[in-house]
């Protein structure tokens, strides 16, 4: 990985380089306002320049959107008034006491955690609201996975394991296990059908290429739409070409 340097006008960006085996470039921006580049191995600075350009809108809009969340991250206290992702929709965290109950309901953009303990009690509040989020992800993403894999002719069913992945919402090892991100739970569910789709595209076509795109849209037409979604809305901000 190299940093460059790119001047649009008045504005100087700097960016990561990263060249891999790969036909399209793809440029990357974080949350901490980094810039990243993926590029196929034979393209040349003119040609990355030349993307840069016809880019330079929609990164100037990343940019802009991440700078207005810069002073505003902060660590989680799990207290009323947070907010938190359930499969699309964003919730506000409300917790009370209860004497002899504790659990995890979702109601009408509300999040109500009933514990034991103080309701300022972040610590036990967070281990609620995790083992909530485990209980749903291994309820609705082995139904999401059945219900996407009817789309497909395998012969075969994979297995479907989750991991914590910092940079990618899926992941797909061999014919034999697809990985997805747990924090997918967040998203709606034709984002989780649309990354359990790439992965089992992916079983086919290990890499993307034109093939893998093609299959990929054919399977889901709208794939592109549903992706933009998923990454601005939930997670990181991509953009190919």
């Amino acid at each position: 990985m190299k940093v460059k340097e790119f001047a649009y006008g008045k504005q100087k960006y700097k960016y990561s380089l990263i060249r891999d085996d790969r036909k399209t470039l793809g440029l990357t921006v974080r949350p901490d306002l980094s810039i990243v580049v993926k590029a196929p191995m034979k393209a040349t600075l003119s040609q990355i320049e030349d993307f840069l350009k016809k880019k330079w809108l929609w990164l100037e809009k990343q940019i802009t959107y991440f700078k207005k969340f810069q002073n505003k991250f902060y660590e989680r206290e799990y207290v009323s008034g947070e907010g938190f992702h359930y499969l699309g929709r964003q919730y506000t965290l409300k917790v009370k006491q209860f004497k002899n109950c504790e659990a995890v309901e979702p109601s009408r953009g509300i999040i109500l955690i009933k514990t034991t303990k103080r309701p300022s009690n972040g610590f036990h509040n967070k281990k609620l609201l995790e083992n909530w989020y485990q209980q749903r992800i291994d309820h609705i993403f082995p139904q999401r996975f059945t219900k996407v894999l009817k789309n497909f002719d395998y012969d075969f069913v994979p297995d479907l394991e989750v991991r914590k992945m910092p940079k990618r919402w899926g992941s797909f090892l061999s014919k034999k296990k697809i990985y997805l991100n747990p924090e997918l739970i967040k998203a709606s569910t034709d984002c989780i059908d649309y990354v359990i789709t790439h992965e089992l595209c992916h079983m086919k076509f290990k890499n993307h290429s034109k093939d893998f795109y093609k299959l990929l849209s054919s399977k889901l037409p709208e794939w592109e739409k549903t992706k933009e979604k998923l990454e601005v809305k939930i997670g990181w901000q991509v953009k190919k070409s």
